[in-house]
């Protein structure tokens, strides 16, 4: 009688020890997989892995593609990872893919762009929306004097965070900047060929256009090459939410005025270690602060916030390299 005892213990050990040896599986989906900013997110991301000690998966579609992001998901649910995170490209429409998740055990969270509150624990958020808005119309009115016309180029018309930003955009123009005139809003698909296109059409069509906003990083290069091939650098002024090293170039050569961001790199890092301890049960909904090693994180309801955005110029931008 005690072979059969030995061997059940014996097996019951071998699959505690194998449930210990489990590494939490982590998914973590940009909007385009290939987009350079989301590339700098995921080596942030690596980093906590590793730290963490966790399993690392990185997908996402090629392109912005809500639909794709979806299938996405679903084949997470099926294959049970523990935590997703994801950079929502539309709001409403991958809401219904990570309720689902959570609704089987999933930890959820987003980052970079958020879904409904109702899909998810908490929302890594690089900066306030509100924040990121007025300084980029600050800058923008900086730049041109506080008059003439302006234009935006964004990723799409439909993505939720960059929606956001442009109605904290149009509320400083309104509240601080009466002779300033935003004259039309283009979206570029997350593309700098297609921003390139749109931001020499803008020009075409508007005249006295003085500054080009981009709102999306492959729109800032792409809206300095336009403005550079048509020889009217420093007459037309460009700005935007970009990476520093797909700017440098630009900036050096005065077409691009300046950039401002977040490390992105930080916002990857923090969004892993913030899924891990939600899985752990270390991050809990009412926590007011959350810890990784000597820096504090503020969070305001549920969104954890990385930090204030920061303006790179030709005299710093040289500093970084992401």
């Amino acid at each position: 009688m005690k072979t059969p005892r030995l061997l059940a213990l014996f097996l019951a050990t071998a699959v505690a020890a194998l449930a210990a040896d489990a590494k939490l599986m982590f998914a973590l989906m940009p909007k385009a997989k290939g987009n350079a900013y989301f590339l700098s997110v995921k080596a942030g991301a690596e980093k906590a892995a590793k730290e963490l000690n966790v399993e690392l998966l990185f997908d996402g579609p090629t392109d912005t593609n809500a639909a794709k992001q979806n299938e996405i998901v679903e084949n997470w649910i099926t294959l049970g990872v523990d935590v997703i995170a994801v950079a929502a490209e539309n709001r409403d429409g991958i809401s219904t893919a990570l309720r689902k998740a959570r609704a089987q055990g999933i930890t959820v969270l987003t980052y970079d762009a958020d879904a409904q509150a109702a899909a998810r624990s908490f929302f890594v958020n690089q900066a306030t929306p509100q924040g990121i808005g007025y300084t980029l119309m600050d800058e923008a009115a900086r730049l041109t004097g506080g008059e003439g016309e302006f234009a935006i180029i964004t990723a799409t018309l439909t993505a939720a965070n960059q929606r956001e930003w442009q109605k904290h955009i149009e509320a400083r123009l309104a509240e601080k900047y009466p002779k300033m005139k935003l004259v039309a809003v283009r979206p570029c698909d997350d593309l700098k060929d297609r921003a390139q296109s749109e931001a020499t059409a803008l020009m075409s069509a508007h005249q006295n256009l003085k500054l080009i906003m981009a709102i999306c990083s492959p729109g800032v290069p792409g809206a300095a090459e336009a403005v550079k091939q048509a020889g009217r650098a420093g007459a037309v002024k460009v700005i935007g939410l970009g990476l520093p090293n797909e700017n440098k170039r630009y900036v050096h050569e005065g077409v691009t005025d300046a950039v401002i961001l977040w490390d992105t790199g930080d916002l990857g890092y923090l969004t892993v270690q913030a899924g891990v301890a939600l899985a752990d049960g270390k991050l809990k909904a009412g926590d007011q602060q959350f810890k990784v090693g000597n820096r504090t994180f503020a969070i305001e309801g549920d969104n954890i916030l990385l930090g204030s955005p920061f303006v790179f110029t030709r005299e710093n931008i040289d500093r970084f390299d992401f």
